[in-house]
């Protein structure tokens, strides 16, 4: 099964956040997008045991947004 995975950059507290729609629960945050990354990968299967979900193979879709206000 696939699951999408949002980072989003928090300006205000310098940190990615890490959430998703497909799998409850899933709320991480760091300073460095490699890091969330490797917490994400290990959290992912413990929220879906959590959460009941049948055992099967995990697609992993991970899509990043980060916006930065410029003055011209």
């Amino acid at each position: 099964m696939e699951y999408i995975i949002t980072f989003t950059w928090d300006n205000e507290a310098n940190v990615w956040i890490a959430t998703s729609d497909d799998i409850p629960g899933l709320v991480l945050e760091s300073g460095s997008f490699d890091a969330l990354l490797e917490r994400t990968r290990f959290a992912v299967p413990e929220l879906l045991e959590l959460n009941s979900s049948r055992p099967e193979p995990l697609l992993l879709t991970f899509r990043s947004e980060r916006r930065e206000r410029m003055a011209l």
